[in-house]
C-alpha cells in the first residue's frame, strides 16, 4: 500500500472522495455530521468528489424540500472555495442540473478517468461491478432508460414519492435475503474493468465495504479503494495526495 500522508487534512493538494451518505430527513444526525464536515475539514481539500448516493432517494429537482435546501446551502458554501464533482448513484440517479446548480456541484458521468498525482485512476459509483446480482442489473437498465425517466418525472410529485417509498421497502426486504457475496463486486468484473480502462487504481462506493485492496491484474499491481456508507457505518472519507490514499472516518460519528 502506498504510504499515506501523515496529516491529510492539512495538505492543500489533497483530493477528497466520499459516497453513500444516503441523506434523508429521517436521519438528521447524519446530515449534521455531513454539514459540519463541509464547513470544516473538507475546506482543506483541493477538490471534493461525491461518488453517488448522496441522498437516500431522489424523485426530481422539482421536489426539493427544506432538508435538500439545507444540504445545498452547505455544499454551495464549500463550492466557493473548492470544486465539487457529483456522480450519480443508484439512489439519486435523477438528481439533475437544477439541484446541482443550487448546490454548486458539477455533475460528472461515470466512468471518469483521471490522473491523480501520477496514478491513472477510474472513478465509479460501483454498482456496475456487482454483476452477480442479475435482478438488480435488470432494474438498473430499466431506470437508466431515458424513456422510463421521462415518464417517471412526468408523474405528480406525490405519485413519485409513493413509488420511491415502495421501491425502498422492496429493496430493503430483498437485501435482507440476498447472500452477501451477491451484493459485492464480481472479481472478474473488477479485473476486466482494469484491463479495459488501463488504469492502476479504481475508486468506488456502493457496496458499503470500505477497504483498500491491493491486487494484481495481468502482472501489474493495481489498487481498488472502496468507500463506506455514512448512515450505518459512521462514514468514510478518502484523502488522496501524492503520498497515496488514506481512508478514515469523518471527525464526528453519526449515531443514526
Amino acid at each position: 500500500m502506498p504510504q499515506a500522508a501523515s496529516a491529510p487534512g492539512d495538505q492543500p493538494t489533497s483530493t477528497l472522495f466520499i459516497s453513500d451518505l444516503h441523506l434523508d430527513p429521517s436521519r438528521p444526525a447524519v446530515t449534521r455530521v455531513f454539514l459540519d464536515f463541509l464547513a470544516g475539514p473538507a475546506r482543506k481539500a483541493a477538490a471534493l468528489y461525491i461518488l453517488g448516493d448522496l441522498f437516500e432517494a431522489w424523485i426530481g429537482d422539482d421536489a426539493i424540500e427544506r432538508h435538500h435546501g439545507e444540504i445545498a446551502t452547505g455544499l454551495k458554501a464549500l463550492s466557493t472555495r473548492i470544486p465539487i464533482y457529483f456522480m450519480a448513484g443508484n439512489r439519486d440517479f435523477l438528481l439533475g442540473a437544477e439541484y446541482a446548480r443550487l448546490a454548486g456541484m458539477e455533475r460528472i458521468a461515470e466512468p471518469v478517468l483521471h490522473d491523480f498525482y501520477g496514478v491513472s485512476t477510474l472513478l465509479l459509483h460501483g454498482d456496475i461491478l456487482c454483476t452477480d446480482d442479475t435482478e438488480y442489473r435488470a432494474f438498473r437498465a430499466m431506470v437508466h432508460n431515458p424513456a422510463w425517466q421521462h415518464d417517471f418525472l412526468a408523474k405528480p410529485i406525490e405519485v413519485r414519492r409513493a413509488m420511491a417509498g415502495t421501491a425502498r421497502e422492496r429493496s430493503g426486504e430483498r437485501l435482507r435475503t440476498l447472500a452477501p457475496e451477491i451484493m459485492d463486486v464480481n472479481p472478474e468484473a473488477v479485473a476486466q474493468t482494469f484491463r479495459k480502462q488501463g488504469v492502476r487504481r479504481v475508486i468506488h462506493g456502493h457496496t458499503h465495504r470500505p477497504a483498500i485492496h491491493q491486487l494484481e491484474v495481468d502482472g501489474i499491481a493495481r489498487e481498488r479503494i472502496v468507500l463506506g456508507n455514512w448512515h450505518e457505518q459512521g462514514g468514510s472519507v478518502l484523502w488522496l495526495d501524492a503520498n497515496g490514499p488514506r481512508l478514515e472516518a469523518p471527525p464526528l460519528q453519526a449515531g443514526a
